[in-house]
């Protein structure tokens, strides 16, 4: 998969690096690229940001440079550009499913107070991480972008899957336990240790819907209606 991201501070973006995003990227599983949208601006000063038509408070980032920088990035990739924003859909698991379904994708970070309206003819997709105020784009994109990768084909290694994860159907996952068997008087459950493939697997789904009933009933009654 091919990712191009717009943003005022491509630095932001190194977290990518790093851990299991940073040996996908090694690999040439996923591809990443980060591209500023002050190299397209036309003022000398390479200002992208003014003061909006009818007064209010900030500034707001201006159509030109958002479109030149789209038109550009759209030479070579042809996937769908998304802009972070709150107007947009809220993001979930499903929706990182369906995103990591695409070959190629352009996220668009906004900042200040938002962007000139005329700019959203060249966004086909609009998300929101949630319903708060974040300083800008680029902190909404990185847990997104983090979690579509995951869902990619080969980003997880042989003994790590996204299906076992959270939420992927549509549960919590199940409490686990690593070495030492004993630790300040809590044992791990029998089960675990007991072998028994078929056993400790019914023992996982259990737990994982009595998490899910205490912990996120809204899940469970979907799941419930789900399943019924």
């Amino acid at each position: 998969m091919r990712i191009d991201i717009l943003t005022l501070f491509p630095e932001y973006f190194s977290v990518f690096d790093y851990s299991i995003i940073g040996r996908a990227r090694k690999n040439g599983i996923v591809s990443i690229n980060t591209v500023n949208i002050r190299d397209f601006t036309q003022d000398k000063h390479r200002k992208v940001d003014d003061y909006p038509y009818g007064g209010g408070a900030g500034m707001l980032l201006q159509a030109q440079p958002i479109a030149d920088s789209i038109k550009k990035l759209k030479e070579d990739n042809k996937g769908p550009v998304i802009f972070l924003g709150p107007r947009g859909e809220k993001f979930s698991n499903d929706l990182a499913l369906e995103l990591s379904k695409e070959k190629e994708l352009i996220f668009l970070c906004g900042h200040y107070e938002g962007i000139d309206e005329r700019a959203y003819k060249y966004i086909d997709r609009e998300i929101s991480l949630g319903d708060f105020v974040l300083t800008g784009g680029e902190s909404a994109a990185i847990p997104i972008i983090d979690a579509v990768l995951r869902m990619v084909s080969d980003v997880l290694g042989q003994d790590e899957s996204f299906m076992e994860e959270s939420f992927y159907n549509g549960l919590l996952e199940y409490p686990q336990y690593t070495r030492p068997e004993e630790y300040e008087g809590d044992k791990v459950p029998d089960v675990l240790i007991s072998g028994h493939h078929e056993n400790i697997k019914k023992w996982r789904k259990e737990m994982s819907l009595t998490i899910t009933r205490k912990h996120r009933p809204d899940l469970y009654r979907k799941w419930r209606k789900n399943n019924s």
